[in-house]
């Protein structure tokens, strides 16, 4: 199932910069940058159980916001894109 997640970290402090790049590399480990604070995740739903878990382990619900959306299986007929950065199949596996 592809689920989109977009979040937003305060960094008025250490804190809060650290939480930022750590929730980017957890989200980065699972999926694809879309946007500075989008990305995509094709993940199955024992992998999504594992992704939240630890993104909310990260994020401090007093500053910080995440959002889930779930595209579901059949995301191709939902996502449209346009625009000058290329867009990547989150089918195809990733290379680190």
């Amino acid at each position: 199932m592809l689920m989109l997640i977009s979040y937003d970290v305060s960094t008025a402090d250490s804190d809060g910069k650290r939480r930022l790049r750590r929730i980017a590399k957890a989200c980065q480990n699972w999926g694809v940058r879309v946007q500075y604070s989008i990305f995509e995740c094709n993940v199955n739903p024992a992998q999504w159980v594992k992704l939240k878990a630890q993104l909310e382990s990260i994020f401090n619900p007093e500053t910080d916001s995440l959002r889930y959306y779930n595209l579901g299986d059949n995301y191709t007929r939902r996502v449209e894109h346009l625009g000058a950065k290329p867009a990547l199949d989150v089918e195809e596996p990733l290379l680190l």
